[in-house]
């Protein structure tokens, strides 16, 4: 209920902006370095490198140098972290559908250039393959249980170039859990982590 009533939230800042708003649609891509840290029994978690692309819309309202608005994006998204265990390392690939919906102020430094930073909710939906094995402690086969949906939070800045173009950096963190360590013939939970992201992403606003 709070990750719903959050999304509404935040929408309904989006939408009751005033007629004299700006609004840019476009497309933005970029790269992500991911880590979740496992905790169990021999096993190393090292992070991984990702894609993700999709839809951007902004809206914001300018007052002198300093624009306030919001923006919204839809992404395909592939993460990877990585973890050994025993000797064997394996590639924990999770794709998902993320909604990104953040807060942000715009500030113009000349006509051609300016900064911004942004921070708000991020939902993802997983849409990719739900477990993954690790390997084998004891002879016992170990898998990580992806969840179906996650809650996390974005910070972010970085720069605005010819009204077109942005280059930005975000720090995902990550509120709800990512997945569940199982064992395989069993529903006894080893450890639930979070997983943390950084990102890169370029914006072209046509």
């Amino acid at each position: 209920m709070k990750k719903f009533l959050t999304s509404l939230l935040f929408l309904a800042a989006f939408a009751v902006m005033p007629a004299s708003a700006q609004f840019k649609f476009g497309i933005k891509g970029g790269l992500n370095n991911s880590n979740m840290t496992i905790n169990y029994e021999n096993l190393t978690n090292k992070s991984g490198y990702g894609w993700f692309i999709g839809p951007t819309l902004k809206g914001t309202l300018p007052l002198g140098l300093v624009s306030i608005g919001a923006d919204v994006s839809a992404f395909y998204d592939q993460r990877r972290s990585k973890t050994e265990l025993d000797g064997i390392e394996t590639s924990v690939k999770q794709q998902s559908v993320f909604f990104p919906v953040n807060v942000r102020a715009d500030i113009s430094l000349a006509k051609v250039f300016g900064l911004y930073v942004a921070t708000g909710p991020q939902f993802g939906f997983n849409v990719g393959k739900n477990y993954v094995d690790l390997g084998s402690s004891s002879s016992i086969k170990e898998h990580f249980q992806l969840r179906k949906s996650q809650f996390s939070w974005n910070i972010g800045a970085g720069i605005m170039a010819l009204k077109h173009l942005e280059i930005g950096f975000t720090y995902n963190i990550g509120i709800g859990k990512t997945g569940e360590l199982r064992y395989m013939t069993e529903d006894d939970i080893r450890d639930a982590p979070k997983q943390k992201s950084w990102t890169v992403s370029a914006a072209y606003y046509f």
